[in-house]
């Protein structure tokens, strides 16, 4: 067959050589895409929109769809507007610690095809899904995790309503043998639980009461779904517990990073949002120096202002980027009397910044609620810079 491929973004690129390998004759394409319908398959990339106009017509799937349709083992899918990546690679965790044979992938920047021929009908498959690789799905997961679902990506999406519907192709069409697992904190979340004949299964952040090492309340919401899927596979609570008592959550995500001098580091740079950033706040009781700002991502910084200007334990902010002047005019608007620091231009001037006003006891929260692209190049490098520096600290 002749094959075309949308975009060549990482997260497409493993199904390529798959593709390849089945005899099929691969033209690798960015926009404009011109005539597809000389093509006999078009595979899209996640963040090409489906429903344009010059895809009428045309034979079109996705790298999910064909993973879909040729996985021999059983698929565990994770979507919700935030939280998606954390509860995958726990449900990943515990699977493997149980012994069972297991692969992670999907939305994370990591490829599944490569891994294709080592799985068999034994095997499990933590997915973790955003809405773009859900949009014209045909086939739900075995086990459907639908965690907090709000609304993001308007830009994408043509409305709210698009978005949910979207995801909830993770239950449409699932069979009564199969299982949702669906947080019941959450309107858009009910709405998706009446699609499909999976068995219901309702889970909520009040299920979690145990020990954690991962911060803040969201995260009982992700462990809560992890230990339900635990419960369907008859994994022990023991070897669940243990992992979920260990978990340290990914990287750039609340991470915590080093101890130095009492004061713990924390790195926060995927919160590119404001509302990520004021569940990082309140997931610390400690006394707080926050590190925010960075270039535009067209975001209201209101209620940041006023989390801000009310929390007790927030003792000073580090304003940095191009955004720094409208979160200080968000902060002081609420009547915020925090302590502000403006001016670094670089990550070592930031952290000194943080050391000049921690002391024991404190926590230094790198927590941006803005992109990174004016002082860095994405958020990866942003939170590694951070982390460079602390660790480059003494003891």
């Amino acid at each position: 067959m002749k094959v075309a491929i949308l975009g060549w973004g990482v997260d497409i690129q493993d199904v390529e050589p798959y593709l390849r390998a089945q005899g099929n004759e691969i033209d690798i394409l960015s926009e404009p895409f011109g005539d597809l319908k000389k093509y006999d398959m078009v595979v899209r990339s996640p963040g090409v929109y489906r429903y344009r106009p010059e895809f009428e017509g045309v034979n079109m799937t996705s790298k999910t769809k064909i993973f879909f349709d040729v996985c021999p083992g059983k698929i565990i899918g994770v979507t919700g507007t935030k939280g998606k990546g954390t509860t995958s690679t726990l449900i990943y965790e515990i699977l493997k610690k149980a012994g069972k044979k297991v692969f992670l992938g999907g939305n994370m920047g990591k490829g599944v095809f490569g891994d294709l021929d080592k799985m068999d009908s034994e095997s499990w498959i933590v997915l973790e899904l955003s809405s773009f690789q859900l949009i014209d799905l045909h086939i739900s997961p075995h086990i459907a995790v639908v965690l907090m679902t709000t609304s993001e990506h308007a830009d994408w999406h043509k409305d709210v309503d698009e978005y949910v519907n979207s995801k909830a192709n993770l239950v449409r069409f699932q069979t009564k043998n199969d299982y949702s697992i669906i947080n019941s904190d959450y309107e858009n979340c009910r709405k998706i639980a009446e699609c499909g004949y999976g068995q219901k299964i309702w889970i909520s952040r009040k299920d979690w009461k145990g020990e954690m090492r991962l911060r803040g309340e969201h995260n009982k919401e992700n462990i809560a779904a992890a230990l339900a899927v635990s419960k369907i596979l008859n994994i022990s609570e023991k070897v669940t517990h243990e992992v979920i008592r260990g978990f340290r959550g990914l990287e750039h995500r609340l991470e915590e990073v080093k101890t130095v001098d009492g004061v713990t580091y924390y790195e926060d740079s995927f919160s590119t949002t404001p509302e990520t950033t004021i569940a990082a706040i309140k997931s610390f009781s400690e006394p707080l120096v926050l590190i925010v700002g960075g270039s535009e991502k067209g975001s209201d910084f209101t209620d940041l202002g006023r989390v801000i200007s009310e929390a007790k334990n927030i003792k000073a902010v580090v304003l940095v980027g191009l955004m720094a002047e409208r979160i200080k005019q968000a902060i002081l608007n609420a009547g915020g009397k925090t302590r502000l620091f403006e001016g670094a231009k670089n990550m070592e001037e930031i952290i000194a910044q943080t050391k000049a006003i921690s002391k024991s006891g404190d926590i230094v929260l790198l927590s941006p609620a803005a992109a990174s692209f004016d002082m860095f190049r994405n958020y990866k490098e942003r939170g590694d810079q951070f982390k460079m520096v602390v660790l480059g600290m003494g003891a």
